[in-house]
């Protein structure tokens, strides 16, 4: 596991910040960890809509992102980065339960200065219940 504060890797806060842990970050990809809550957005009987793994695709690419810049910065990362777009995202599941535990994985697949495609495949229990492919945008401190 890595021990780096998530916080400063992203600027999601309260019910917007997903992710509970990182497994392994590098250049190429990340792993986090996430358990889904009554906090989440898009819970509704329980379990939320697989629609919430696009943000968490979003927040673990940011993670892999922004390790780079925490690597270069020594830890004092000015730039944010934007979800511009969603190439691809496919779903394999209805929904998924209060409580269950989300892996998510990042590749990055196509890098040009502060443009960013990353493939993104999630699994709960070992299970893929997604696959979702997102542009980011990071912006350049001025």
């Amino acid at each position: 596991m890595v021990t780096v504060d998530i916080e400063e890797l992203l600027p999601h806060r309260n019910g917007m910040k997903l992710i509970d842990s990182i497994i392994e970050v590098d250049k190429e990809g990340a792993v986090s960890k996430a358990t889904v809550t009554e906090k989440w957005p898009l819970i509704e009987g329980g379990s939320i809509n697989p629609i919430v793994l696009i943000e968490l695709v979003a927040q673990t690419a940011g993670i892999c992102i922004g390790w780079e810049e925490h690597k270069k910065k020594g830890g004092n990362i000015k730039g944010k980065g934007w979800l511009a777009g969603v190439k691809e995202a496919r779903f394999y599941c209805e929904s998924i339960p209060l409580d269950s535990q989300i892996m998510t994985e990042v590749r990055r697949v196509f890098d040009f200065e502060n443009y960013h495609e990353i493939l993104g495949m999630i699994r709960v229990d070992g299970e893929l219940v997604g696959k979702v492919s997102v542009q980011i945008v990071k912006s350049v401190p001025g």
